[in-house]
Formats: structure tokens, C-alpha cells, sequence
């Protein structure tokens, strides 16, 4: 054991499957979704704790000692009129917890994840609460916020094709008496995981990879029903015949929405309207007024989409110069239908969105999503449904992004982690991904609930 770790709001086990790899032992997890829990159990061996805030409060540390601390919070607004920047405000949120055991326990390394949005202008107070925080507590950390994706890092590092901006907090403990707090070192290095090499590069079917859609299997579990095959056949025949009738423009990247399509001289623009649905009642308008041949032609063909709910009225074509949705991948959105190239994935996301295989007509896999997240082969979501592992996955870590994260915040901090050696040496001489030891690691085939809280595989050498 080079280094141990605790696991907050553990989810399926993403930080697990990262700081393992890294050389390091789990101590301690707290997930309060059962679901979740028993898969986490399955697959790391631990059972994870429930309620966070009644573990770990100023009356109560069940958190033990431990060197990383690790965690996806949730963003809660904090409590106060805005007045203070620090530690009390943050009292009443489940960041106030995180506060707690840090207070207390004083890991070396702590990382955190968020949603972009947290460091956005909606959040700015919520943000500079955070980090002063931490600096309260003695961290080295950036007021910038660290946003990472997993298609931004070479896939021999653990990158995956998917597009997925999230928040990191980097924050390492600052020797006494050798750096102030508010000193800002900048965000952690990541260009050693991804240098040589451009989100465009990825290929689905070769980097994630994509399982057979020929099989009779996999497309009675995933693929389409009659009425979303209606629904892209509609609009694969707008955009084949928009491409043929127009062969020197491109489709509009803005959303085109049925319903929106009507005579210039007919668009009524209430001035109590925001300015972003000003701005894209214009656009259809216009687009209706410039092609209302054709698109009363296509209308006319498929019955002016009267079966279709109003967010499959509405379709957003990403995709540039590709010739067909069978080139692409496609999310259905409630705002409407989406095509991109089929380069890398949309983020996914823990609700019942599934991105979709526009060539084969079908959804990704369990399997593939779990590919995605960087989930090793061997994992395994027991007898759950498929939209309870979906879910799960939405909210799960990307285990390479985090292998990579904490490597770099590593390097940035080394100045201050130099006195320990066994955390720094075993994250830095760690694998270049995380996939070279996962893929080694195994887990028993059944766990019941009373076993005991230790690592149920055996991590390889390091050498």
C-alpha cells in the first residue's frame, strides 16, 4: 500500500477505479443511493457508508485517517447573505462536511469534481466560497477553475471519445511555515496526457470500441421502436434532401423547430419574449421563407410531423458536411433531436438520454457507456435495469480523467509533497493509463453484505 484514500459521495466506484490504479487503498467510501452502493460493493469490495453528514460533522468523525481525499459533491448555494468568504458560510451544505473531515484529517491531496457550471457566473459566490475555504484550511489551490474532458487526453493515457467538461479542485496541504494559502499556483500541467492529439483524431468504432450491431441480441435490447425509427427517418429524409436541393449551403447549426416555421409577415416578436427566443423565431422564419418550397414538400410527405411530440419537431444538425444521419450520433434531447459526427459521444448524463447510433440504429450499450466512463471489461451492475445503470454512469466519474488529474496535481505540488515520498513516487510511477492495472484487477463473484471492508482484488506489482 503506497498511499490510502477515502471515497465521498462514491457513486459506482470511478475515484475507486482511479486511485487503485494509482497504487492506492480505499479506507473509507460513503454513498447514500443503496443501488449504487450494492454495485460499488460488487466491484470494489467495500460497502460504502450511507449519510455523509451524519458521519462526519463537528459532533461525529467516522471518516478514519487517511492521505487523499476524494469526492463528486454536490453544488448546494450556501446559507449566508454573501458577506463571508469561508468556511462558515458554507455550514448547512454538504460542503461544510467535506470541510469537516478535511479540518480534522488533514489529507496530503484533496480532489473534488463538479459540474462546469459550479465555477460559471451563476455559482461565482458558491466558487469563491470553496476555494477560500480551502485555503482556510491550509490548501494550495488555483481560483481557476480546472476543466478537463475525457476526449481531450490521448487515448494511451485513459482519454475516451467523449465530450464531457467538468470542475476539478486540486488542493494540496501546505507545509507550515513554507507557502501562504493564497499564493495561486495555476491549474495543475495536463499536457503530458495530451499532447499529440485532437478530439477530431477519435473514432467510435475503433477507440471506444463499439460492440457488434449486427447481433440479433444487441439490437433486440437496443434497438429503436417504430416510432423513434419514424422520427429519424423524417428528418434523415430533410437532411438528404435539403443536401440535394441545395447543394451550396449548409444546414443551419441553430435548432430548426417545426412549429417556428411560418410567413415572415406572420411572426409576431412580444417584446416580453427573451432575446434568445426573439433571436431563433427570426432564424426559422427566415430559413422557412428562403426554402418554403421544399420544406412544404417535406412537410406534406410525412404528414407535417402531426405525430411527432413537439421536442422530435425540433432538430439540431451539428454534424457540418456530413450527408446523412447515418453518419452520425444522435441524442434525443427534450429540447429536441441532436446529430453530430460520430467521432466521440455527448457526455452522458444520468437521465434517459442515451445517445444513439445513427448507422445502426440503435443505442450504445451498457457495456459501451461503461467503455465511455473508462470502466474496466470486468465491471459488472449485477441484475439492475438498464436505465438504473445508465443513470449511475451519468453520474459517475471518468476514472482516466481523474487517473490523469491528481498525476498532474501531483507535479504541480511536488515542492510540497517531496516529504512524502510513498503518495508521490506511486502516483508519478504509476502506469502511463490506468487501463495497464484495471484490467488486471478482479472481483469475486459474490460479496455479501458483511464482508469485510478490504480490497477484494490484488493490484500487480509495481515494480
Amino acid at each position: 500500500m503506497a498511499f490510502t484514500f477515502v471515497d465521498l459521495f462514491a457513486g459506482i466506484g470511478g475515484f475507486h477505479g482511479a486511485l487503485s490504479a494509482l497504487g492506492g487503498e480505499c479506507v473509507f467510501a460513503s454513498e447514500i443511493d443503496k443501488d449504487a452502493a450494492r454495485v460499488y460493493l460488487r466491484n470494489w469490495g467495500i460497502m460504502p457508508e450511507g449519510d455523509i453528514t451524519a458521519l462526519a460533522n463537528e459532533h461525529v468523525m467516522q471518516v478514519p485517517d487517511h492521505d487523499v481525499l476524494v469526492g463528486g459533491f454536490p453544488c448546494q448555494p450556501f446559507s449566508k447573505s454573501g458577506k463571508q468568504l469561508g468556511m462558515e458560510e458554507t455550514r448547512g451544505t454538504l460542503f461544510w462536511n467535506i470541510a469537516q473531515i478535511i479540518k480534522m484529517r488533514k489529507p496530503k491531496i484533496v480532489l473534488l469534481e463538479n459540474v462546469r457550471n459550479i465555477a460559471g457566473p451563476r455559482h461565482e459566490h458558491e466558487w469563491k466560497v470553496i476555494i477560500h475555504t480551502l485555503r482556510e484550511l491550509g490548501y494550495r489551490i488555483s481560483m481557476e477553475p480546472f476543466v478537463v474532458s475525457p476526449n481531450e487526453i490521448h487515448p494511451l493515457a485513459g482519454g475516451k471519445p467523449q465530450s464531457r467538461d467538468r470542475v476539478f479542485i486540486c488542493a494540496t496541504l501546505i507545509k507550515k511555515n513554507i507557502f501562504k494559502s493564497d499564493e495561486d499556483p495555476g491549474v495543475p500541467d495536463l499536457i503530458p496526457a495530451s499532447s499529440d492529439w485532437k478530439v477530431s483524431s477519435w473514432n467510435l468504432k475503433r477507440d471506444l470500441p463499439l460492440e457488434n450491431s449486427r447481433s440479433k441480441k444487441i439490437l433486440e435490447e437496443y434497438g429503436l421502436s417504430d416510432q423513434e425509427n419514424l422520427w429519424l427517418d423524417a428528418w434523415d429524409d430533410f437532411v438528404i434532401g435539403f443536401r440535394e436541393k441545395f447543394p451550396d449551403e449548409k444546414i443551419p447549426g441553430f435548432p430548426l423547430w417545426v412549429d417556428a416555421w411560418i410567413e415572415s409577415k406572420d411572426l409576431d416578436l412580444d417584446e416580453e419574449l427573451p432575446e434568445w427566443k426573439i433571436n431563433f423565431l427570426t432564424k426559422n422564419s427566415n430559413f422557412y421563407m428562403t426554402h418554403k418550397r421544399f420544406i412544404k414538400s417535406w412537410l406534406k410527405k410525412w404528414d407535417q410531423l402531426e405525430s411527432f411530440p413537439p421536442s422530435r419537431r425540433k432538430f439540431e444538425w451539428q454534424a457540418q458536411g456530413l450527408k446523412s444521419i447515418s453518419e452520425t450520433i444522435v441524442h434525443l434531447r427534450p429540447s429536441g433531436i441532436r446529430c453530430k459526427p460520430a467521432n466521440y459521444a455527448p457526455a452522458l448524463v444520468a437521465i434517459t438520454q442515451t445517445s444513439i447510433l445513427g448507422k445502426s440504429r440503435r443505442k450504445l450499450t451498457v457495456k459501451e457507456a461503461a467503455r465511455l466512463q473508462g470502466f474496466p471489461e470486468w465491471f459488472d451492475f449485477l441484475d439492475q435495469s438498464k436505465s438504473q445503470t445508465y443513470k449511475q454512469l451519468g453520474n459517475a466519474v471518468n476514472i482516466g480523467v481523474v487517473y490523469n488529474v491528481i498525476k498532474a496535481q501531483v507535479m504541480r505540488d511536488l515542492d510540497i509533497l517531496e516529504t512524502h515520498e510513498d503518495l508521490a513516487k506511486s502516483i508519478l510511477n504509476s502506469p502511463l493509463s490506468p487501463n495497464d492495472r484495471l484490467k488486471s484487477f478482479t472481483h469475486h463473484s459474490t460479496i455479501s453484505s458483511s464482508a469485510p471492508k478490504t480490497m477484494l482484488y490484488s493490484v500487480p506489482d509495481v515494480g
